[in-house]
Parts: C-alpha cells; structure tokens; sequence
C-alpha cells in the first residue's frame, strides 16, 4: 500500500471515529447482509425541528432504482428521454463521476414507468440489468463498458409484464440474474452464457444466496413459485408453488435457519415454511402483511414491513417471524419501505416522511421524524458511511447527513 492511500484510509477512519460512527457500505440490493439490516452504529438520529442536515441533492429521472454504495462512490439509475441512464455520484459531495445512456422505453403500461432495477458492485466492477434485458459490466471508476448484451434476446426469455425487476447477484465467477422461468447466469469477466432456464416468465425478486444443509442456493422468484437453484448449474433444487394475482412475486424471500417466509401483495398475504431435504413444507399462512414490493426486514425474531398495495393505504407493521401474529399497525404509511440499523428502524412513507423508531414489537414510537421528500416515494431508504440515500418516483435524490451529532 502506497503511502498517499494509507494516509488517506488514515484521515477517513480519523473523521469517522470522531462522530463514533461504525460505517458500513451498502454494496448490493438489500444491503451488506442483502436482509434490509446494516450493522452501522453512531449515526445521527437526533434531528433539528426542520429535520436532518442534506448533504446534497440530484435529480436521475423517473424509476424506483434503489442505490448501492461502494467507498466514496454511489450508484443508482433513472429514466428520462427514452433512454436509460445509470449513474455514479461522490457520495459525499453528490457530483457526478460517470454516467452512462442507452435507449430504453418508458414502460408506463401499468405504472408511471422508469426503471425499477438496482445496480451491484463488486470490487473494481459494476453490474446493471434493464427492464428490458440490457445487461452491463462497468468498470466501477470510470464507467468504461467491459461488455455489454441483451440477456433476453440472446436466451429469448419471456419480459415479464412490469419488465425485469431483480438485480444482478455475483456468485464466485458468475452473474445470476432473475431471467426465465429460474434465473440465468453469465461470466462476470466476460458477458459469456453459463446457464440458463427455460424461457418463461421471471418474478421480480433479486436472487438470494442461502446456505441450506451445507448446499450453497440462490432463491428467486418465478412467475408462480418460488426456486432454489444450485448457482453454479442452475440445477433446481426445490421449488415452492406460490401463485400471486398478475404474476406478481416481487418481495425477495426471507431465510432464517430451516425457515423461509414468503409475501406478496394484492391480497395474496404470506406464509411460512419449513425448509428440510425436499420440497419446502408450507405450516403457516400469514394474512397481516401483504409485501407487494419492498420485502419485511427481520430483526429480533420480527418482520417490520409494509401491508398492503399501492391502490390502498398501506400499513406499516411488525409481525412475528415465528408465527405470523401481528404485533403493532402503523395505518397511513403508504408503499415506502424499511431498514435497521444498529436496533433502530428507519422508515421512508410512501410520500417521503422519514422517521426513525426503535424496533421492537411492543410499538411503533417514532423518537425523530422529517418530511425529506415528495411525491411517490415507493423506494427504500438506503444508509452507507453515515449517509441516508432516498429518491421518489420522479427521480428527485436527496442525500441526507447522519454523520454529525
């Protein structure tokens, strides 16, 4: 290491040590653990009466793309003049370092349309999927393409109907991607084919690596179940009939131990298995939260997450994992979504009221709360280093500045 690097990791881990702040990145969907939980510690939730500090704001285009963060770098995607773009700002000043275009429909069928995709890192490389199959390897720097196809037209895979949803999951040499009927896999280095399933119809979850009786899996949702895969061959494993109105199972399932909850929106509820050497055994079905999008985040043996779908008043809820009871209702979020970090729920409504409560399933007593956006606000809150990403659907991003107490 050369000396201008050591003295600069020097000064970064001084400044963070004098907020007391425990950082982590935010490298792929869901976060460092890809459950909604980071382990970052020391952030600010202690607000002024007009609300946290903004660090910086952008503006990326339509699309409810989530970010993923990497060191000093930020990564996210929009919609705008029939082109896609995918963006990499300084996370700390919000300028942005790269951006890279390609032509790309609206999508605005059965929503407002834009992307819906997040990117994923890994190391020097940046991986992104369009609703329509576009696939790219960036070199994470520069935003140099290294190779680029379209995975639909090559393995002539259905587009399902709000177009493909799931990020790119990097599994040892290779992208698994949620294309077809159980997933698709390329070379990261190269783009080249590995495997793939037959050509119907994906879900729109991001495919989950899992450890089950010592078999390494990836779990992603199809049109109408839910399938373990072996990421090397793409063998099936198992899979867990799961049938939503519309074909649509968007909410990544949750694992913990030989359980695995699953949850969907438009009435649909969910229900908890029991995962052994055959096929997932269903033993309890969970009416109180209907995921439709943004799946629960399980802390302390209970599900914190959204009820109900975007054409009715979603609730905010907590639930016990091993049960299914419901613990507390939070009516009138809306269609926002939820993390933890360091014990702590941060929760963006669904018209961009950001509030911060303990997570614990004897209620929901928000300490801090601040209205930091507007408009549709159907994406997930993201915190990296201190920073707390959110965007609504137009692609309004505001980056918000926990670091300082």
């Amino acid at each position: 290491m050369n000396h201008r690097v050591c003295l600069s990791l020097m000064l970064g881990a001084s400044v963070l040590s004098g907020f007391n702040l425990t950082a982590a990145d935010w490298p792929h969907w869901r976060g460092p653990s890809r459950d909604g939980v980071t382990a970052e510690s020391g952030w600010n939730d202690t607000w002024p009466a007009d609300g946290p500090p903004v660090a910086w704001k952008a503006k990326v285009g339509l699309g409810y793309s989530s970010f993923v963060v990497a060191g000093s770098r930020a990564y996210t995607l929009g919609h705008a003049d029939n082109a896609d773009t995918v963006f990499c700002f300084d996370a700390d000043s919000g300028k942005t370092v790269w951006k890279h275009s390609y032509p790309a429909e609206l999508g605005d069928k059965y929503f407002d349309g834009g992307t819906t995709g997040t990117p994923t890192t890994d190391g020097d490389r940046v991986y992104s999927l369009s609703r329509w199959g576009d696939l790219f390897c960036f070199e994470a720097a520069t935003g140099k393409v290294v190779w680029s196809k379209n995975i639909q037209q090559e393995t002539g895979a259905r587009v399902p109907e709000w177009g493909f949803g799931g990020a790119p999951l990097v599994s040892g040499n290779l992208l698994i991607l949620n294309v077809g009927d159980a997933g698709v896999a390329v070379d990261k280095a190269t783009g080249k084919l590995a495997w793939k399933s037959a050509p119907k119809s994906a879900g729109y979850s991001t495919p989950l690596p899992v450890t089950l009786a010592g078999n390494s899996l990836a779990l992603l949702a199809s049109a109408q179940s839910y399938v373990a895969v072996d990421p090397a061959t793409g063998h099936e494993a198992w899979r867990a009939k799961w049938v939503t109105q519309y074909e649509v199972n968007a909410a990544d399932p949750i694992v913990k131990d030989d359980r695995m909850f699953l949850s969907t929106g438009y009435g649909k509820g969910g229900g908890l298995f029991k995962l052994g050497a055959g096929e997932p055994e269903l033993r309890t079905k969970v009416k109180a939260l209907r995921t439709q999008m943004n799946a629960a985040v399980l802390h302390g043996g209970f599900l914190y997450g959204v009820d109900g779908d975007t054409t009715e008043k979603a609730s905010l809820k907590c639930v016990d994992f091993a049960t299914g009871t419901e613990k507390w209702v939070h009516p009138g979020f809306g269609s926002g979504g939820v993390i933890v970090a360091d014990g702590k729920l941060i929760a963006l409504s669904g018209t961009g009221e950001l509030l911060i409560a303990p997570a614990k399933p004897d209620g929901f007593a928000p300490t801090t709360r601040a209205q930091v956006q507007g408009g549709k606000c159907w994406t997930a809150p993201v915190l990296a280093n201190g920073r707390l990403l959110t965007r609504n659907s137009k692609g309004d991003v505001v980056c918000v500045d926990l670091r300082a107490k």
